[in-house]
């Protein structure tokens, strides 16, 4: 974690009001100003940094993450506004069992300046989602995603701000799902069991009555 920590917020809130049937256990970032970490002690959460620059190599640093992990007994690994490629150290560790949010409708626009790279590239329609994380950078399943469209008139910050607000929705469901047990890994899908009805609504842009 290295941002403002808006959708660890969103964790914690979705946590301490009975939404999500979990706690979280500790709040780790490399950026010793970050501010998720003020946000983890304002509700006295485990908050620590990791200064990455004190490891050799990023298998050591990921080898001393999991072990803060395993020492706080962490189920599920969240990463928000986590701005590093875990290792393989970290992924066998918590194989299954790490999941990450991403600014756009993945599989297009992995990566980073993902709002801009939509714009830049005429796309209709953008948004967010959330994916359990492998070996790759944005590339494994995903769990769900939040549709926003593209507006003409869109900055790489508006657009930002309206897809955040899709990500404090879609963040705080799947992190319950999996807490529930709904979450079952079939080859490159997610499965949701029991299955969850799903309207089979079209999105157009621009609407077809332009």
């Amino acid at each position: 974690m290295s941002g403002s920590g808006s959708n660890l917020q969103s964790i914690i809130d979705n946590t301490n009001s009975g939404y999500i049937d979990a706690g979280v256990a500790v709040v780790i970032s490399n950026v010793a100003d970050a501010y998720g970490l003020e946000r983890a002690r304002l509700h006295d959460i485990p908050a620590k940094v990791v200064d990455f620059l004190s490891f050799p190599t990023r298998e050591d640093y990921d080898s001393h993450i999991v072990g803060i992990l395993n020492s706080h007994e962490v189920d599920l690994v969240i990463l928000a506004g986590y701005m590093k490629v875990v290792t393989k150290v970290f992924i066998d560790a918590f194989r299954n069992r790490i999941i990450n949010i991403h600014p756009a409708l993945l599989p297009s626009f992995p990566g980073l300046h993902v709002q801009q790279k939509a714009i830049d590239n005429g796309a209709k329609f953008s948004g967010c989602t959330v994916h359990f994380v492998d070996e790759g950078v944005d590339t494994g399943p995903i769990i769900a995603q939040a549709v926003v469209p593209v507006l003409d008139d869109d900055t790489h910050d508006t657009l930002a701000a309206r897809i955040l607000i899709q990500e404090h929705k879609i963040f705080p469901m799947a992190v319950r799902l999996y807490a529930q047990g709904r979450l079952k890994i079939q080859g490159r899908r997610v499965v949701i069991t029991p299955p969850v009805s799903v309207a089979d609504e079209v999105l157009i842009n621009p609407p077809l009555n332009t």
